[in-house]
C-alpha cells in the first residue's frame, strides 16, 4: 500500500509541473520584408522565424528570429509572442557597428491567408540612435 501511494504521490508531481501545452499562433516561417529605416532610408530584406516548442507555454510563444538585409547584414535575434503580438530582438553580427535593437510585431493574415506582420523598432546606440518600420509577409 505505501508504494501505491508513493506512486500516485510521484505521478500527481510530475503532472502538476508539466508547462501548458503551446496554444497560440505558430508564426513560423520566411517572410519578404519593405523597410524604411529613419537614417538608411527604404530597404528589403528576408526573415525567418522559428518556433521554440519546448520554451512555449500556453499563448506565450518562443521563438529564434534572424533578419538578413543585403548590404548590411544578418540579424541574429529572439522573440516572444502572446496572442498577435510578438516582442523581437536583434542584433547585426557586426558587433562593431551597434546595429542591435527591440521591436514590437502586430501579425494579421493577408487575402491570401498569409501572415503579415508590422514592426516598429529602436536601436539606441546605432549611429546616436535610430527606428524604424517593416512590413513583412510569409512567403
Amino acid at each position: 500500500m505505501r508504494i501505491l501511494l508513493l506512486i500516485i504521490f510521484l505521478l500527481t508531481s510530475l503532472i502538476s509541473n508539466a508547462q501548458p501545452v503551446f496554444s497560440g499562433e505558430d508564426f513560423s516561417g520566411v517572410y519578404q520584408c519593405d523597410g524604411q529605416d529613419h537614417l538608411e532610408g527604404s530597404y528589403k530584406g528576408k526573415v525567418t522565424i522559428k518556433l521554440v516548442a519546448d520554451k512555449s507555454s500556453g499563448e506565450y510563444g518562443a521563438y529564434q528570429f534572424k533578419l538578413e538585409v543585403p548590404g548590411f547584414g544578418e540579424y541574429p535575434g529572439h522573440a516572444a509572442s502572446q496572442g498577435k503580438k510578438m516582442a523581437i530582438y536583434f542584433a547585426n553580427t557586426d558587433l562593431a557597428s551597434k546595429d542591435f535593437g527591440t521591436g514590437i510585431a502586430n501579425f494579421s493574415k493577408n487575402k491570401a491567408g498569409k501572415w503579415v506582420f508590422k514592426k516598429f523598432y529602436y536601436e539606441p546606440e546605432f549611429k546616436g540612435g535610430n527606428f524604424g518600420i517593416e512590413t513583412c509577409t510569409a512567403r
